[in-house]
Order: C-alpha cells, then structure tokens, then sequence
C-alpha cells in the first residue's frame, strides 16, 4: 500500500513539473520577445510604431510603420475564415448527421491527413497552381494577393474547424434530436434549428482556433501574397498585393544586423502577434468551457 502510494505521489510530482515548466517556458517567450521588442521605443515612439503608415526599415529616413503588416494579416486572415468556414461548418454537419458511418470513416482520416501536410508544401501549391488561376481569372498583373492567400490559409483553416466543429455537432444529446422529430420536424430543420445552435458554442471555438492558425501562418503567405508592405485599398484590397506580420519577420530576421532598431523593430511585430495569437486562444478556450458546461 505504501508503495503505492508512493508511486502515485510520484507521478503526480512529475506531472506537476512538467505543467509547470510549460508555463515558465511560456513566461520566458514573453521575456524574450518584449525585453528586445521595447527597445525599438528609444529610436521610435509607441504611438508612431502602432499608427505608422509606412515600412521601411532599411531607408536613410527608417520608418516602422505596423498598419501595412497588420491590416495584411487582417485581410488575408478575414478571407481565409470567410472562406473557410461555411466549407468547414457544412462539412462537419455533413459528416456527422448525413453521411453514411462508412463514409464519415472514409473521409475523416483524409482531413487529418490535410491538417499534417507542411505549409510549405500548401505554399509551393499556390504558388504553381493558384497564383497562375487568379492572374488569369481575375486579369491581374501578379497572382500573388491577399485573395491567394486568403485561399491557401482557409484550406489549411478547413482541418481544425471540421473536425473540432464535428465532434461538438456529435456532442450535442440524441434526445434533443429525436424530441424534434418526435415533434414534426424534418430532418433539415433539426439540424439547423435544433442541432447547429446547440452546438454552436463549439462551432465558434472552432472558428477562433482556426483564425489562430490562419493568422499565425508563415511560409504559405509568404509565398503567395506578393510581400508588398503596404496598406490595401478599399474595396478592392483583395486583389493587392500584401505582406503579414509573420511574413516579414520570416523574411527580414535572416539579414538584419542584432541590436539594431531594425532588429527590434521585428521583436516588436513579434511582440503584437503573440499578444493577438495569445487572446484569440483564450476566447476560443472560453468558448469551449461555456460548450462543455452546457453539454454537461
């Protein structure tokens, strides 16, 4: 009896440090990033960094504008979940009500399989396949654009918001579906008046999650987009060329000198991704909490 309860103790401590050194490895990220990111402000104000216009770190008059980079990720990750998610939602609903058990097994490992393919292989895609279709579709100069982008990231969005998506329409109590055909229903009505809003607080945890994983993309948008660091027009801003937060640091980190106020410049963008990657997994970890609590 002793020693099991030594043992138990035991693995209890393990686990316990390991939880822990997850958190402080997370503590010292923030260090790391924010300790280099504020000493871009002894060269530049806070105010000019967050409402600058302008990127251009390496000019005789160096500006480090964060609008074109924000406003790039913003666009390109807005088309992706636009597109993603009416893919993704009617896919789980698919999936998980409609298609026959042998199907769903079909097609469920081939989205798993879409969620493991590297980004640069999604990159190297687009840019062969998807840039050459939009040039030509759309009779645009260059197929490198927020739209193309915008496509890649929602393919690769769909896997994380199908599957998180299915498993909350799965979650939801047979007994809310068979009380709605009991009552008349037909079998469309209580999928989208009984099922989707029951599940709904799963649904859009798998939104956030894979607006997570859209925003914070490196090799495909860099790769598709252009990298033009400037402020997309309305409305057709699609259609421009852009460059993402992610994109510029991939892109820049390899030959800035250390220590410049270039160099901090990009912990600086760093700095605001984390943040912003950070609060949309604590909304969607939020949103999964409220979900489970109902279901429970």
């Amino acid at each position: 009896m002793f020693n099991r309860k030594y043992k138990e103790k035991s693995i209890e401590s393990v686990l316990f440090s390991i939880s822990a050194l997850t958190v402080v490895i997370l503590f010292l990220i923030c260090i790391f990033l924010f300790r280099d990111g504020f000493l871009l402000f002894k060269a530049t104000s806070l105010l000019d960094f967050l409402t600058g216009k302008f990127w251009y770190p390496t000019s005789v008059n160096r500006q480090f504008g964060l609008l074109p980079l924000f406003f790039g990720s913003l666009l390109v990750t807005a088309g992706a979940i636009l597109f993603a998610v009416p893919l993704g939602i009617a896919s789980a609903i698919y999936i998980s009500e409609i298609a026959h058990p042998k199907v769903a097994d079909f097609l469920k490992p081939f989205i798993e399989v879409l969620a493991g393919i590297p980004s640069v292989v999604f990159g190297f895609f687009g840019l062969v396949v998807l840039v050459p279709f939009v040039r030509t579709a759309f009779n645009l100069p260059t197929g490198q654009t927020a739209l193309t982008g915008s496509i890649m990231l929602g393919i690769m969005a769909l896997p994380t918001i199908i599957t998180i998506s299915e498993d909350a329409i799965s979650s939801v109590p047979s007994a809310l579906k068979q009380g709605s055909l009991a009552l008349g229903a037909t079998r469309w009505q209580t999928i989208y008046r009984v099922i989707v809003p029951a599940a709904l607080s799963g649904i859009s945890a798998a939104i956030m999650l894979g607006m997570g994983r859209a925003i914070g993309e490196t090799m495909t948008v860099m790769m598709v987009t252009g990298n033009t660091a400037i402020i997309p027009s309305f409305p057709g801003g699609l259609f421009d060329p852009v460059r993402t937060m992610t994109a510029t640091i991939a892109l820049e980190m390899g030959e800035v000198p250390q220590g410049s106020a270039h160099f901090h410049a990009l912990f600086a963008v760093g700095s605001v991704l984390f943040i912003i990657t950070l609060l949309i997994n604590l909304i969607a970890d939020s949103i999964k909490k409220r979900y489970r609590f109902k279901v429970d």
